[in-house]
């Protein structure tokens, strides 16, 4: 396992080298290419999984060079956590390889698009692997230049090429304090190395904890999306399809929940900042499980819901369920693949993003159609399908804490409050999320098919969403399934969104990779039963009630006939970016221009005054040097006899 760990996100990323090279002179070899090494990436992680279980921890260290203080190492620190994220983003990169061969087809820049998909894959899995805490944010930084890139993939549009730039912008900001973070970390710990700084913490040597974590926490919110870091992710939605299933599923977003499990035991002693993480999940499942539900565009509805899905993962790290929150991150990277590819094949097949021009699509997209109802079931928590057993867990988790016991036997017990935030938050947000997932498959699957014309006459009076791909098809027309390279792909991600929760149940299955598995019959994974009956019962009464008032008037939009005239505002993210813009932008515009017109007016004004006045001396000398002898000898006449009446009238 010592050499296949290093090898692991060295094969994406010699098949990006390869790709960017090779892709210019011979196009056709690029989607094997790629495809290959995402796949050999993938088989090569099975056996890493599988010998890091019953909790064996492999490292290996290298010194890169020295520094004069703490060394960089280079190497990996594979243990059941890291093996198993591993596998999920070989398996999600894999499914979003495949599926873009069709999906991307005839685009002229598929070749630099498929390899920064292999190399937005090495980099999370350097993240995911590494045992330096300088070669993590290495590949930590690659996603972001990555994502970038992708986000931008159409940048002949402006407002692509805007969401692009804003992705880009808000994560860095977000890493300025994550940067310091681990410099406080590792200040405290003596080295960069994770496993260092983990036997620190374990040993109470970590003397700045809170103000650590606190910087590292900076990071996680940009990177994961989550409040008020949030909505550059629901922009993102530019890029192609394929590229959201990416980053919302497998990479990207979940680096930052992945990052907080991987040195839990330093948050876990700094109970402040695990307050903080409470508040922000609670915030940013609540607050983007409103928005989803008043978006028209499909793919920000699914955006919304993935800023929702991760606040999951932070409640439960903030009320000590590491387990759980990983567990959570594993099943939403199926069904949140899973929902964003089926996205993408309604997209294909119909050729834009509004609902409000989708419906009537069950007969016509019969593979597309069981597939999402799969993973939007997923999505609100139905049993048995795996987001119903990652997402009880959590809950069950925050309830053990609210009543004062321990997530997991023998854990840290943070403050009950905490607890009970994020089990009403929760709670609240399982009620959201059967509210925005009915009315997407109400308008997408149900009643009759609508037209272009029938979409801008809605009530906004404007269509929402145009047409992505230049090669979609027009919204016209008989829909159908999309080829068998995508459809395939959305049959083989349906298999974890069934399956994948029930190897929670069991101790001696997935939980013995997992932080706190080791519990044996109190192991975290298991629902709750009070919270199962509450959530089960919520959903059943939410999606009869929606599903009642959408009979009762299928043209409808529930999100106008619920949200009335705040749909503007929660539909625009509550008017976050309007606040920012006033608070930071425009300040930041106008200091600019302060200084533009002071480098104008004060520093090239005096520039141009020295100039001005050499060139007004240069005149006045200029009419001394006439060439005329007499002028010069009757000058020097009268210097004379100055200098001479000046010694006189001294010596006196």
């Amino acid at each position: 396992m010592r050499a296949y760990a290093g090898l692991l996100p060295a094969i994406p990323f010699l098949a990006a080298v390869l790709g960017l090279l090779l892709g210019p002179r011979f196009p056709r070899q690029v989607a094997p290419l790629a495809v290959f090494g995402t796949a050999a990436a993938l088989v090569l992680s099975l056996p890493i999984w599988w010998l890091a279980r019953d909790g064996a921890v492999v490292e290996t260290t290298r010194e890169l060079t020295p520094t004069g203080s703490f060394p960089i190492t280079v190497g990996t620190l594979v243990d059941g956590l890291a093996a198993v994220v591993a596998v999920m983003v070989c398996a999600v990169a894999l499914a979003v390889q495949v599926y873009s061969t069709r999906y991307m087809h005839g685009d002229p820049r598929y070749s630099s698009y498929a390899a920064l998909v292999s190399l937005f894959t090495a980099a999370m899995l350097t993240v995911v692997l590494s045992g330096d805490l300088i070669v993590l944010l290495v590949g930590w930084e690659v996603m972001g230049i990555c994502s970038y890139f992708l986000i931008g993939h159409y940048w002949e549009q402006d407002w692509v090429q805007g969401a692009a730039v804003k992705a880009f912008v808000m994560t860095k900001l977000g890493d300025v304090p994550f940067l310091f973070g681990i410099f406080v970390l590792a200040a405290d710990a003596g080295s960069f190395r994770i496993s260092d700084v983990l036997a620190a913490a374990q040993t109470g040597q970590l003397e700045h904890a809170t103000l650590a974590t606190l910087l590292l926490l900076g990071g996680v919110v940009g990177k994961s999306a989550q409040f008020p870091l949030h909505s550059w992710l629901p922009d993102a939605m530019a890029g192609p399809t394929p590229i959201s299933a990416l980053i919302h599923a497998a990479t990207m977003v979940a680096a930052g929940m992945y990052l907080v499990a991987r040195l839990y035991p330093a948050f876990a002693v700094a109970t402040a900042t695990l307050a903080v993480l409470g508040v922000i999940a609670a915030i940013s499942m609540v607050g983007s499980a409103v928005a989803a539900f008043a978006q028209d565009d499909i793919k920000r509805v699914l955006a919304y819901s993935t800023v929702s899905q991760l606040a999951y993962m932070g409640g439960a790290l903030a009320v000590g369920a590491v387990g759980a929150s990983v567990f959570q991150l594993l099943t939403h990277g199926a069904y949140k693949a899973l929902l964003f590819l089926c996205a993408g094949a309604v997209i294909h097949a119909v050729g834009t993003n509004s609902m409000r021009a989708l419906g009537g699509l069950r007969a016509a997209m019969p593979i597309t159609f069981v597939t999402m109802t799969i993973g939007l079931a997923a999505l609100i928590g139905i049993p048995p399908l795996a987001g119903f057993f990652s997402k009880e867990a959590i809950l069950g988790a925050a309830e053990h804490v609210m009543v004062g016991e321990p997530a997991v036997e023998g854990a840290p017990l943070p403050a009950a409050w905490v607890g009970g935030l994020v089990l009403i938050a929760g709670l609240v947000t399982v009620v959201l999320t059967t509210g925005y997932c009915s009315r997407l498959w109400f308008m997408t699957f149900l009643g009759s098919r609508r037209t272009v014309a029938q979409a801008v006459a809605g009530p906004t009076g404007e269509m929402q969403a145009a047409v992505e791909e230049e090669g979609a098809a027009p919204v016209v027309g008989a829909a159908h399934d999309a080829p068998p390279a995508m459809t395939w792909t959305l049959v083989a991600l349906a298999v974890p969104t069934v399956l994948l929760g029930f190897a929670g149940l069991a101790a001696g299955w997935l939980p013995k990779w997992l932080p706190g598995g080791e519990a044996g019959e109190a192991h975290p994974l298991v629902p709750g039963l009070v919270t199962s009956l509450i959530s089960v019962g919520a959903i059943a009464l939410v999606a009869g009630y929606l599903y009642r008032r959408w009979v009762a008037n299928p043209e409808a939009d529930l999100a106008d006939a619920i949200l009335g005239r705040y749909r503007p505002l929660v539909e625009d993210g509550f008017g976050i970016d309007q606040l920012y813009g006033r608070l930071f932008v425009r300040p930041t515009f106008a200091l600019a221009r302060a200084i533009q017109r002071t480098d104008d007016e004060v520093v090239d004004a005096s520039v141009r005054s020295s100039g001005v006045g050499a060139r007004m001396l240069g005149g006045v000398l200029r009419r001394v040097q006439t060439g005329n002898v007499q002028t010069y000898l009757t000058g020097i006449l009268v210097g004379s006899l100055v200098i001479g009446l000046s010694v006189v009238a001294a010596a006196r």
